[in-house]
């Protein structure tokens, strides 16, 4: 979670990557609300998932399966493993830095380059 403009704006990426090649599948930006979990899993539908690894945060519940989901950390090391390459190389997602976005859409747009290109890019 990074903030926009102030604490009062969080925003949230919601990534899902693959578990054995740890490539990110799809994004979105937003809040924490189910309305934006629903939103990067009809991206997923694409890909045929069969699994979901998350945390124990309520949506997932609501949303997927329960004979398709599993809550806990144990399956989850890759995708933590990417949040800090990424607030390792962008300076926005920093705690406590002075680059900062003023506009979310600014700051969707500044992520989502970086991730079109060092994620996608090695597949062209």
């Amino acid at each position: 979670m990074e903030f926009c403009q102030g604490k009062s704006n969080p925003r949230w990426l919601w990534h899902a990557i693959d578990h054995r090649s740890g490539q990110i599948l799809a994004y979105v930006f937003g809040r924490r609300q189910d309305a934006v979990f629903l939103e990067l899993k009809k991206l997923l539908e694409l890909f045929g998932i069969t699994r979901y690894y998350t945390d124990g945060w309520g949506a997932y519940e609501r949303h997927l399966d329960p004979e398709q989901h599993r809550v806990g950390k144990d399956r989850t090391q890759k995708i933590e493993s990417k949040h800090i390459k990424l607030r390792t190389r962008i300076k926005r997602l920093v705690r406590r830095t002075i680059c900062f976005s003023k506009t979310e859409r600014m700051h969707d747009l500044v992520i989502g380059l970086f991730i079109n290109r060092y994620e996608f890019g090695r597949l062209l």
